[in-house]
């Protein structure tokens, strides 16, 4: 949506030189943008009735629980390893150059459970590829993947294929 992409910064060269960073913490700043943002990420999954909206370390972290309120759903974190204080799940998983991985508690998704995953940006996907493994591997089923921001070029939806994928802003 071109009202959104107005709020947020564009900074050439960082990380490194050569990429172009999406900065949204001039559209978390905006009362209005990042309500905004809420209430079309909250319309977009409604009709999924989640019991649970996960989100993923660290900007996920931003959007899911926000969004789980207002969908009246429960709220649960995916963090980097050594990070939660139970019982996990972990999964690891290949970035273009490397390898990541995320835990989540092994009781945090029962069998069954609707789970809608929320993140800020859809890149490459392998992040919320290993979000849906982890979900699935407790028995939940995603029902639901949502996006602040998406990088087309980069073709992440693609590793999303079979679920309902929405981003408000598509680059």
């Amino acid at each position: 949506m071109d009202e959104f992409k107005k709020l947020i910064r564009e900074v050439p060269d960082f990380p490194k030189p050569g990429i172009n960073f999406f900065d949204i913490t001039t559209l978390l700043k905006d009362k209005a943008g990042f309500r905004k943002v809420i209430d079309t990420m909250t319309e977009n999954m409604a009709s999924h009735k989640p019991d649970l909206v996960l989100g993923i370390e660290a900007r996920g972290f931003i959007f899911a629980p926000a969004l789980a309120y207002h969908l009246g759903a429960g709220f649960v974190p995916v963090r980097k390893p050594k990070k939660l204080p139970a019982a996990t799940e972990k999964i690891t998983y290949d970035l273009e150059y490397g390898t990541d991985t995320l835990e989540i508690h092994k009781d945090a998704v029962t069998p069954g459970a609707r789970v809608v995953i929320a993140d800020d940006l859809l890149a490459t996907g392998g992040t919320a590829a290993a979000a849906v493994k982890l979900v699935e591997k407790l028995g939940g089923n995603v029902v639901g993947v949502t996006f602040v921001i998406e990088l087309e070029l980069l073709k992440g939806r693609a590793r999303l294929a079979g679920y309902d994928v929405v981003s408000l802003i598509r680059y």
